[in-house]
């Protein structure tokens, strides 16, 4: 559920929606955290134009997430 521990960022994750298997179209976003300060923990596909995102607690004080940090790649335009 959405009260797992997220333990790690995701890298180079790519939201397919279910069913669809090969390459990722233009507009099917590929999400990053895995680099220093990164802290992305997961993503949930909801539609073409909503996810769930989830934030991974500060290091230092893990009851804060006070910031986010993380990439999106593959959009298209007015997405």
């Amino acid at each position: 559920g959405s009260d797992d521990i997220i333990a790690g960022n995701v890298s180079k994750y790519t939201v397919l929606p279910a069913g669809y298997c090969g390459q990722p179209k233009k507009g099917q976003l590929i999400f990053d955290a895995c680099f220093e300060s990164g802290n992305l923990g997961r993503v949930d596909h909801i539609t073409e134009f909503e996810y769930d995102l989830f934030i991974r607690p500060d290091t230092c004080n893990p009851r804060f997430r006070v910031w986010f940090n993380f990439t999106v790649e593959n959009v298209k335009e007015s997405q």
